[in-house]
């Protein structure tokens, strides 16, 4: 099940290659106030810094190498996996993951922003092409190519996310190159849901976005998927029938403590699976949502509007992209067609929107 749930879940990358061509999902000695706040310029484009030490210390990288100016502050909250801010890839040399903002016009972002991406738990700043599988995220010591370390798995709930960004942030308003005026937090895929939990727990966010979002949860989508293959004929509904009840299965353990405490895989899928519409519908400041209509994960957000129609609230824009998948690429004649990239097209009306 592990193996399998992180294909369907993985964001899509693609090969070295390509990444010059469509621009894919492209620390370190002041104190501060009990941090240890490590700053390193990385590769002539970003500055990282690093919070604490040891296993509790946080990553962040700020998407300028010279921070004189004073800007708000657009914290990028990643999808899911141990993907690193940057790989150094042995023929291309270091790239910028970061979350995907490669596949933005992030340049055009910083004009207004100073944009920041959190590392992922337990996972290096920089990382060796041999330490990554094909999917680009890294395995570190797990043993296994497609499955994350232990040290990930057990690091991989959403209050901890929300955690480390909070204490990001916390650094960032204490800067003097920091306009604290306005703050900007998005988020794709499961990075959209650490976004929605820090509008809700941080105060200061000031206007959210959400991309390729599911507000019902996680496991919920793998069932549609069995549902929606059976209705098209790619499975029977004998088969179908089978998928779903292994899920139901799947997330009986997953909501068992003794379950997750043997298979740490289990947090993660515990954690995200909860269903967060009417949490979203309590907050009353600015959302933006953006979601492709052949995104099976975001399929169901042409029912958001209806909860904020029935609390008559108006602070909800929503944008639905045709034809479009996960990652905003178009899907033609059922498969994704990565020669035709929207990122940077979607990115672009989110930052026109925030800057109203």
């Amino acid at each position: 099940m592990l193996k399998t749930t992180m294909i369907l879940l993985k964001s899509c990358f693609l090969k070295p290659r390509l990444i010059k061509t469509i621009l894919v999902f492209s620390v370190m000695c002041l104190s501060y106030i009990g941090f240890s706040q490590n700053k390193r310029i990385i590769n002539e484009e970003a500055t990282s810094y690093t919070l604490g030490t040891g296993s509790d210390s946080i990553t962040f990288i700020v998407i300028d190498k010279d921070i004189k100016e004073k800007k708000p502050v657009f914290l990028w909250c990643q999808g899911s996996l141990p993907l690193p801010l940057y790989i150094n890839f042995e023929k291309e040399g270091l790239w910028m993951m970061a979350g995907g903002i490669s596949n933005f016009d992030y340049q055009e972002i910083v004009k207004y922003y100073h944009l920041v991406v959190v590392s992922m738990p337990y996972t290096p700043l920089i990382v060796e092409q041999k330490e990554v599988n094909d999917s680009y995220w890294y395995f570190g010591n797990s043993g296994d190519r497609n499955t994350p370390t232990l040290e990930f798995q057990k690091g991989d709930y959403l209050e901890n996310y929300t955690n480390r960004a909070i204490k990001v942030l916390d650094f960032l308003k204490k800067q003097n190159w920091v306009d604290n005026s306005k703050l900007i937090v998005a988020g794709h895929s499961q990075g959209s849901k650490v976004a929605l939990d820090l509008a809700l727990k941080y105060k200061r966010v000031s206007k959210l976005g959400l991309f390729g979002f599911n507000s019902f949860g996680r496991i919920d989508q793998l069932i549609r998927q069995a549902r929606k293959d059976a209705e098209n004929k790619n499975i029977s509904w004998e088969e179908a029938d089978k998928k779903i009840e292994r899920l139901y299965q799947f997330y009986r353990d997953a909501n068992e403590i003794q379950k997750r405490k043997e298979n740490p895989d289990l947090i993660a899928w515990h954690s995200f699976s909860t269903p967060t519409i009417e949490r979203l519908v309590k907050i009353d400041k600015p959302i933006y949502l953006a979601y492709g209509t052949a995104d099976i994960v975001s399929d169901l957000c042409d029912l958001i509007p209806l909860y904020f129609i029935r609390e008559q609230k108006d602070n909800l824009t929503y944008k639905r992209y045709s034809n479009l998948e996960h990652n905003f690429f178009e899907v033609n004649e059922g498969k994704v067609d990565h020669e035709k990239p929207h990122w940077k097209k979607v990115m672009a009306t989110f930052v026109e929107w925030s800057l109203k």
